[in-house]
């Protein structure tokens, strides 16, 4: 059985993919952070150093959301992800 997410991608991170959103497909269960790491493989660098700090860390001021709520009340990146769910990679948000 395949489990299909949608991950939504905003700002340059939109310019490194070429899309504003994309289904993935997995075999297996599926955390954020494998979720992550196939898409860093998929786009290469410029997608991983947006996405990982030099210890390979998400880098602190993105902020990923499963569904509209944030990994970080969730299990963070060992946050288990299902059949349909969304995933959204924001960017930094800035004021004014």
């Amino acid at each position: 059985m395949t489990i299909k997410v949608t991950v939504r991608f905003f700002t340059t991170l939109r310019e490194i993919t070429g899309r504003k959103e994309e289904q993935v497909g997995f075999s297996k269960v599926l955390t954020v952070n494998s979720l992550l790491r196939q898409l860093s493989r998929k786009y290469g660098k410029k997608f991983d150093d947006y996405m990982f700090d030099e210890l390979g860390d998400v880098q602190s001021h993105l902020q990923i959301l499963v569904n509209g709520q944030s990994v970080t009340t969730m299990h963070g990146l060992k946050t288990r992800l299902k059949e349909g769910d969304q995933v959204a990679i924001l960017p930094p948000v800035g004021g004014g």
